[in-house]
């Protein structure tokens, strides 16, 4: 049964980050590839249908780990408290950027609630990121099993750490340039003209920092926690994950220039899933480890 739910909520966390981060890399993008209001209009149109669908993941992950898991809902809720207030909150701001920003003709309406929907994307992406980094690093969990995490420290990894450090910057900024990266594959796909153009032309600019930042991630996390390959040493066969990550990220620039960009979407979906594999192949059985405890 361990493996099981463990499988569910790994599950339902990949279709989330798969499925709501071109939604978030959408928003992302939002203020930098589109030049005109109409341009605006027609991304927010190419997420409009799917949008509120694809947070539903998130919803059904949290609540399986309160059923499953709720030793780690609890600690986890509790530890985590600051940072999930915040991600509520931009949450909160991405959706009325979406729903009111047409309630009013003026230009500073729109641009205020267009501004909220790119800067609360932005943040969001950087704010998983971290949470996934944390997760792969380790809190400070306490016998009774609760855990307190101040925003940051001194930005050093220890066995005191804060929800920002030098690793989980790592993280947040591979989790901004990947969705990013997403949603400008999702943009190309859905877009066509001068929209089609400047997606496409993201997507080309950011693939060299995406592979860069991922070999930056995987040093870091091998230099934070070496623990992470013991399971990969137990199960030879998990070495696949990081080999599928390489053929995701080469195939998305050869899809790009075949203009392909159906094809280009998927790679980018399969470099989100194997990276979220790989992790969870690294953690398991854990859902989160101590920081001033070995690693089991």
């Amino acid at each position: 049964m361990l493996l099981t739910w463990f499988l569910l909520v790994a599950i339902m966390i990949t279709a989330y980050v798969v499925l709501d981060g071109f939604d978030l890399g959408a928003g992302a993008l939002h203020l930098l590839i589109a030049k005109t209001d109409q341009e605006r209009r027609t991304i927010l149109r190419s997420i409009g249908p799917v949008w509120d669908g694809n947070e539903v993941w998130l919803i059904a992950g949290g609540g399986t780990l309160y059923f499953a898991f709720p030793l780690l809902y609890a600690s986890g809720f509790s530890g985590f408290y600051l940072p999930l207030m915040i991600v509520l909150w931009l949450l909160i701001f991405r959706g009325i950027g979406i729903e009111l920003r047409m309630h009013l003709d003026s230009p500073t309406w729109r641009g205020f609630f267009d501004g909220c929907f790119a800067f609360s994307s932005v943040l969001l992406t950087i704010f998983y990121g971290a949470a996934l980094g944390n997760v792969l690093r380790g809190v400070p969990l306490q016998k009774d099993g609760y855990f307190f995490l101040p925003l940051w420290t001194d930005w050093s990894v220890g066995p005191q750490p804060g929800i920002l450090d030098w690793y989980t910057i790592i993280a947040g900024v591979v989790a901004l340039v990947a969705l990013t990266l997403h949603g400008a594959h999702y943009l190309a796909l859905k877009t066509e003209g001068d929209l089609n153009l400047r997606a496409r032309g993201v997507a080309a600019s950011l693939w060299p920092v995406l592979v860069m930042v991922t070999l930056a991630s995987l040093v870091a996390t091998l230099i934070v926690r070496p623990e992470l390959l013991n399971n990969y040493k137990r199960f030879p066969v998990f070495f696949v994950i990081p080999l599928a990550v390489a053929a995701s990220l080469f195939l998305m620039p050869h899809f790009r220039r075949k203009g392909a960009d159906k094809a280009a979407f998927l790679a980018s979906s399969a470099y989100l899933v194997f990276m979220l594999v790989g992790a969870a192949a690294g953690v398991y059985p854990n859902l989160l480890v101590s920081t001033t405890a070995p690693f089991p």
